[in-house]
């Protein structure tokens, strides 16, 4: 992997998980991002036991997705992500998706998310300890 991020998931690409033309469906792109997504969230301190104990949640508002590179059954993938900003309430990272065979990026993702109160259904700030992890974060990988 060459994004200078970290390893957020890793899997293979199943025969049911591909269209009929034969490559992986785009709705499985997004669940494998997703699944990436919460490795980036937890990187940061937003863990499962957090969001549960505290009542908050994160909110996707955003997402772009390019696609480079066909995935086929059997392929196997590995997403590096990226955290690129924190503020008040609001987190945005990327993920890369590569082949992990031919190293080829199959697809980039880069997503906005919104952190909430599942009690209100609003967004709320980020605690100053998961702001200051994120900023870190982002103060610290290679550009």
């Amino acid at each position: 992997m060459s994004s200078g991020g970290f390893l957020t998931h890793k899997g293979t690409v199943y025969p049911w998980q591909c269209d009929h033309v034969g490559h992986m469906n785009i709705m499985w792109y997004v669940g494998k991002f997703d699944e990436a997504n919460w490795n980036v969230f937890a990187r940061i301190g937003l863990t499962p036991s957090y969001l549960r104990d505290s009542h908050r949640g994160m909110a996707g508002v955003q997402q772009n997705i390019s696609y480079k590179r066909e995935l086929l059954a059997g392929d196997i993938i590995d997403v590096e992500s990226r955290l690129l900003e924190i503020r008040d309430k609001v987190v945005r990272f990327s993920h890369e998706m590569r082949n992990a065979e031919t190293g080829e990026i199959a697809a980039s993702c880069e997503i906005t998310a919104v952190h909430m109160d599942r009690r209100i259904r609003k967004s709320c700030a980020f605690e100053d300890r998961i702001r200051a992890r994120a900023a870190d974060l982002v103060a610290t990988q290679p550009v």
